[in-house]
């Protein structure tokens, strides 16, 4: 029988170094005429090969998924730098480009990978939200090495983060892809309960998060049951492949896999993805800076709301940085950012980019309210 409490522990005591890894999907539209689709055998042929390490991979909308080996920032963002830009020039030559918003409002959901996982996945997240969030969406995920502390952070500093880097305007949503998500299966996407033992919280939402699928014949499961089912559900005793494939149907916005995944931050601009990787970074690594930026998250931030609970989230989704207080504790958290990521080795260049993001904070941004 799989031990719940052990793989969890498993999950969350991985290397604590400072190491970053960086996953960035993209949507891909013909250079000429956005609401064509493109296929991505059409993609895949125009893709080169990548010296820095990237690997590429695809989402079942066709979304272009490049994933950087881990490393220092430094040498992360270097690499990863270079493996876009390789990948957006041969993109181009072949008459494509890469999305620029973390929802597709040009081309209604269309999914192009029929694998038994997503075929499971397309039955049991139901329509609207499951298309959309399977072909529509697109995401910078940023991977830190564990370690004291970090986990918290993770949490703490996420509605700000995910409301400084809301790039899907939509529905009167400021994060049009948190709205998807905010619509799909509560037990798998909601943020784990922070009760003082990192642990234990991921255990118990391991457990109470309810089947996505049994691999035995990839049926889904639509009954309700949750993991603690299993065995009632299934005729047996789950093991630990069946732990850990449960594991990984499952999405809330910080998931610790041996290092923590970082899943709450929209696709961003091609040319503004470091921005999106080195804030979240600093702010987990450096206790400096994490002390620094704490102090500015009161609980003015979001009055009368549960510290971490799923309404925090759902407002900074929902009003980015016009929710009361949020865009004062985004410019006390990008400041902390901006002072550590010297000391952590970033480029003055990236500094300044970071700095210029910063500058910029007080926009609003355009809310698209139908497809276009």
């Amino acid at each position: 029988m799989a031990d719940i409490r052990g793989y969890a522990r498993r999950c969350l005591a991985g290397d604590s170094g400072g190491r970053v890894g960086i996953e960035a999907e993209f949507l891909v539209y013909d250079r000429d005429d956005p609401a064509l689709y493109v296929p991505i055998t059409r993609t895949r042929a125009a893709l080169p090969d990548l010296p820095g390490g990237s690997r590429i991979t695809f989402e079942p909308g066709g979304q272009l998924e490049l994933s950087g080996p881990p490393a220092h920032l430094p040498l992360a963002v270097a690499r990863f730098s270079n493996d876009l830009d390789l990948v957006r020039l041969s993109l181009r030559a072949a008459g494509l480009i890469l999305g620029e918003r973390a929802l597709d409002l040009c081309r209604p959901p269309r999914r192009q990978l029929r694998m038994p996982r997503y075929n499971a996945m397309a039955a049991f997240l139901g329509e609207p939200y499951g298309p959309m969030m399977m072909c529509s969406t697109s995401s910078i995920q940023v991977n830190v090495d564990g370690g004291p502390g970090r986990w918290e952070r993770a949490h703490r500093f996420g509605p700000v983060l995910l409301a400084a880097f809301a790039n899907s305007p939509w529905n009167g949503w400021a994060s049009g892809r948190q709205a998807v998500w905010a619509g799909l299966d509560p037990s798998r996407t909601r943020s784990v309960d922070q009760g003082g033992d990192p642990a234990e919280d991921w255990a118990r939402y391991l457990a109470d998060a309810r089947l996505m699928v049994v691999k035995d014949g990839w049926r889904p499961v639509l009954d309700g049951s949750i993991f603690r089912d299993f065995s009632a559900l299934v005729g047996r005793e789950p093991d630990e492949d069946d732990l850990a494939y449960h594991a990984t149907t499952l999405f809330p916005p910080v998931r610790p896999r041996g290092w923590l995944e970082i899943r709450y931050l929209d696709a961003q601009d091609p040319d503004l993805w470091p921005v999106c990787v080195a804030v979240p970074y600093a702010l987990i690594v450096d206790d400096l800076a994490a002390k620094a930026a704490g102090e500015a998250l009161t609980e003015a931030a979001f009055p009368g709301a549960e510290p971490y609970g799923t309404g925090v989230w759902e407002e900074a989704a929902r009003l980015g940085l016009a929710a009361p207080g949020l865009r004062a504790a985004a410019v006390a958290c990008f400041d902390a950012a901006i002072e550590a990521l010297p000391r952590l080795g970033a480029s003055p260049a990236l500094v300044g980019q970071v700095a210029a993001y910063a500058g910029r904070l007080g926009d609003k941004p355009k809310v698209d309210l139908q497809w276009t």
